[in-house]
């Protein structure tokens, strides 16, 4: 039986993020300490481990067929390849930062600067766009060090917290992109191999849109019922059941994560009571 086969990340936030999220899928994985691949045991899939820059290339030669990767470095590397899903963890920006004691408050101020980054191609491609000339010092590995040693004017980088920014003294001036994990497919895939990958791509969906809403259990007076039901439309419409209590009934709902407080002080105002919220592991639609 065939086997999709698909990167992650060797080590860092990422490598655990995607772990993690194959976990919930209820996918069981054998990795032991330093393997560079492993076989789940419930899945027709393997896991290969592997340096986050080397991903497209190993996507685009057919290596995997698919990955969990950062949307960065397809940008950089593999804007060619074919990203079929958004994971909406591992967030990050790519942005140009400067010393704090720098005059340079815009990307026009590092005309004719030095810029040392590991992002080449999205560096340019930028300035190209912005009409600002600037040279590139490429480097892989420290790149925040290269102000404070004399070799660069500013920086271009992934930036999650900020906290390595402020550590080493620097200031965001300019945000290039936003990233996020993406599930990404080789263009060699076999048909196969196709039909495996949405199967996990469907397993990924129900945990996303799990992790992106509430579910919700009400009291509500009969008058009010309602009022409140639209504000609570679900899925496709809430779930009420009477109470013991004359003229009173309960309501079953599912309310998106980023409208739950606003929906929630709604709901107080329309008479709603003895609310209860709870987390979705898996959303099937």
């Amino acid at each position: 039986m065939s086997k999709l086969k698909i990167a992650v990340q060797k080590s860092g936030r990422l490598n655990e993020d995607s772990m993690r999220i194959l976990k919930e899928v209820g996918i069981s994985i054998d990795n032991g300490k330093d393997q560079l691949k492993a076989s789940a045991r419930n899945f027709p899939l393997e896991v290969f481990y592997l340096r986050n820059g080397d991903i497209p290339q190993y996507l685009r030669d057919g290596v995997v067929d698919a990955a969990i990767i950062g949307e960065n470095v397809l940008i950089e590397k593999g804007n060619d390849l074919n990203i079929i899903e958004r994971l909406g963890f591992s967030k990050c920006k790519v942005s140009i930062a400067v010393p704090k004691s720098s005059t340079a408050k815009t990307l026009k101020d590092l005309e004719g600067k030095r810029i040392a980054t590991s992002y080449p191609n999205t560096v340019n491609q930028f300035l190209d766009k912005a009409s600002i000339d600037a040279q590139l010092h490429i480097i892989n590995g420290s790149v925040e060090i290269a102000p404070n040693i004399g070799l660069a004017d500013g920086i271009c980088d992934i930036v999650s917290s900020g906290s390595t920014l402020f550590k080493n003294g620097l200031k965001e001036i300019e945000v290039l992109l936003k990233s996020e994990a993406v599930l990404a497919t080789s263009p060699r895939i076999s048909q196969e191999n196709q039909t495996i990958i949405d199967r996990l791509q469907f397993r990924l969906q129900s945990v996303l849109k799990g992790r992106a809403n509430k579910y919700v259990l009400l009291n509500a007076p009969n008058d009010k019922l309602e009022e409140i039901i639209k504000i609570l439309p679900g899925m496709n419409s809430p779930t009420v059941l009477p109470l013991a209590k004359e003229g009173w009934s309960s309501l079953h709902s599912v309310i998106n994560k980023n409208d739950f407080w606003e929906v929630i002080d709604e709901l107080k105002a329309k008479g709603a009571e003895g609310i209860l919220v709870c987390p979705i592991e898996n959303m099937v639609l």
